[in-house]
């Protein structure tokens, strides 16, 4: 058997008396052996046959009239006798599979093994239906052979099922009819339900037919489910939905379906998976986007960061492909109940729309804020007498939260175009427990200030923003450096001074307590208490308090608890000094106290997510 161009023959030295055209193919068989298998092609060529037409040999081709040019006269009586047979003339339109599979059809017809594979077996059963190669009409027929490759392989391999029902797409409706749609999505849903979701990934074993075994993994099979048309793939999700899967096989479906089609999702692979002239169009993928936002479980996600970082990319994409507004808060109510696991580049959404003046989308970042404290209050609110940990947990959760605010802020601080009072907004959305120490938002206020201050900024303002750190909350650390911040307000600086003070006071409070100083060292804290003293009174006088207006203490008050932190401070390093025997109080001290807080106001110093950026230059304190 060979073709030629658009033509196909069957070697067999017996001169061809059919011909059945399918799609652009034209092939030239035998009656006999069609007839012995298809019921459909006896009953065809019978009625021609009964209704005899002498029609004309099918038009051959250039090369295929050299090819088959003789030596001379008696070549040519043989075409012309061949020519005078009579030639049964059938047209299949729309044959399912289309030439392809009825060339093997009709190997089939011919007696030649054929392979049935996941990708054939589907259009060759629709095959058998319309030409009627059933069991009753010929024994071991096309139907069943096709049918027992179905149920014996296809359907007990997960990636099988997913290849046939790839194959379906284009044998609509008759795929259909025939079940084999709905018992490839049965079989794909009953195998991944099987598979341990505490073992996703991992590589699983599937039996073949005789007993032995096959390995795949999560990544090959979700990549030919990623191959699937968009209704058939929603037809599979809705299906896995209905069997109460797991929700991370159910997302891990989702992310791997979307970031092949839609480009720009993830940033670090901002090209589409598929060849470029596959690429939906914006219509199709805003399509694909809000299918795939609608199906997202609404339990949170594994621990790993990677499907938060997904959901900004879905959100990303949604803002530009200007998606439902149910679409993108269904999106950010999801990433809100996971906001804990995102990182401070995630969090940097540009402004996509013409009315927003700043850099990132701020307000979008204040509603996804908002989803994650809703979201905590009603888990306390069902939990508030548990004894199982979810408090501890809920805290954890909410301070990783405060980080994460803090370090955002730090970064939109330095958009010029920030109105002062969405910068308030956003600085104060959190609760007071949500931060151990507030050196995150005095770097914040600090870049805020630093960026407008060529511009006239009144004490007031200056103080109102300022106001949204408390000053108690600073580390030893950010003490000293705000004290020398000279963007800062002065009733700022007087509460931080005071605060700091208080700090080393305590402090030197502890280590006396704590550590057996040396007499010749007793000194020390015994003047500092008598300078303590005087300081207190002096204070008093110039009107200095944690309780009074600091806006009114003079300069030389400033510089008077200046150099008294300066020598607690030395204090402070003189008894930590102290010989090998106290070694071990004086380092449970350092740990306490220095350690502990340098940690913390180092972290809120750190350059910022834009400043390692190429081409990004942010300020930071000095």
């Amino acid at each position: 058997m060979a073709s030629k161009g658009q033509a196909w023959f069957c070697t067999t030295g017996l001169p061809s008396d059919v011909v059945v055209e399918v799609d652009d193919m034209t092939f030239h068989l035998h009656k006999f052996p069609l007839m012995s298998k298809s019921n459909k092609l006896h009953g065809m060529i019978t009625e021609q046959e009964t209704n005899p037409t002498r029609l004309q040999k099918p038009s051959t081709t250039a090369a295929e009239e050299e090819e088959d040019r003789g030596d001379g006269e008696i070549e040519e009586e043989e075409v012309e006798e061949e020519e005078e047979e009579p030639y049964c003339h059938i047209s299949l339109p729309e044959f399912p599979g289309g030439s392809e599979a009825f060339e093997v059809t009709a190997k089939f017809c011919y007696g030649v093994k054929i392979e049935l594979s996941a990708s054939n077996v589907a259009p060759l059963r629709c095959a058998g239906e319309v030409l009627e190669m059933t069991e009753e009409y010929s024994e071991d027929n096309l139907i069943s052979r096709t049918e027992r490759f179905l149920s014996e392989t296809v359907l007990k391999s997960i990636k099988d099922s997913i290849r046939t029902l790839k194959s379906c797409e284009g044998l609509m409706p008759m795929a259909e009819t025939l079940g084999i749609v709905q018992r490839c999505i049965d079989s794909i849903g009953a195998r991944v339900s099987s598979i341990d979701p505490s073992l996703f990934g991992w590589p699983v074993n599937e039996v073949e037919p005789g007993g032995c075994r096959k390995t795949t993994t999560r990544d090959s099979w979700l990549e030919e489910l990623a191959l699937l048309s968009l209704p058939l793939f929603k037809r599979l999700i809705f299906a896995m939905k209905a069997r109460d899967l797991s929700p991370e096989v159910i997302e891990s479906c989702l992310i791997h379906y979307a970031k092949r089609y839609i480009p720009g999702i993830s940033r670090s692979n901002r090209k589409s998976s598929s060849s470029s002239s596959s690429i939906p169009s914006e219509r199709e993928q805003r399509e694909l986007l809000e299918t795939v936002i609608a199906n997202l479980p609404v339990e949170k996600s594994s621990s790993s960061s990677t499907a938060t970082r997904f959901l900004f990319g879905l959100l990303r994409t949604a803002n530009i492909l200007n998606a439902s507004e149910a679409c993108r808060a269904s999106l950010e109510r999801k990433i809100g109940s996971q906001l804990e696991q995102a990182t401070l580049d995630d969090l940097l959404i540009p402004s996509y729309s013409y009315l927003n003046e700043t850099l990132y989308d701020v307000h979008c970042i204040e509603r996804i804020l908002g989803y994650f404290l809703d979201g905590l209050e009603e888990i306390s609110a069902a939990r508030i007498e548990d004894g199982d940990g979810t408090r501890g947990t809920r805290s954890a959760a909410l301070m990783l939260v405060g980080k994460l605010i803090d370090g955002y802020l730090s970064e939109i601080a330095s958009d010029a175009n920030l109105k002062q009072e969405k910068f308030l907004e956003l600085a104060v959305a959190l609760p007071d427990h949500a931060r151990l120490f507030d050196d995150g938002l005095y770097r914040a206020v600090d870049v805020y200030l630093k960026v407008r201050a060529s511009v006239a900024t009144g004490g007031g303002e200056r103080e109102k923003i300022c106001g949204v750190m408390d000053c108690q909350k600073l580390t030893l650390e950010a003490c000293a450096h705000a004290a020398q911040n000279e963007r800062l307000p002065l009733r700022t600086v007087v509460q931080v001074l005071f605060f700091e003070q208080l700090q080393l006071r305590h402090a030197i409070a502890g280590t006396l307590l704590s550590a057996d100083v040396p007499a010749a060292d007793l000194s020390v804290p015994s003047n500092l208490r008598r300078e303590e003293e005087r300081d207190g009174d002096d204070a008093s006088d110039a009107g200095v308090s944690v309780t009074s207006d600091p806006s009114r203490a003079e300069d030389s008050s400033v510089t008077t608890w200046r150099a008294t932190c300066s020598s607690m401070k030395t204090a402070i390093e003189k008894i930590d000094k102290v010989g090998p025997p106290n070694r071990g109080r004086r380092s449970s001290l350092a740990k306490k106290f220095g350690c502990k807080f340098k940690t913390q106001v180092c972290d809120s110093h750190q350059p910022t997510v834009v400043e390692t950026r190429k081409g990004r230059n942010h300020h930071r304190p000095p």
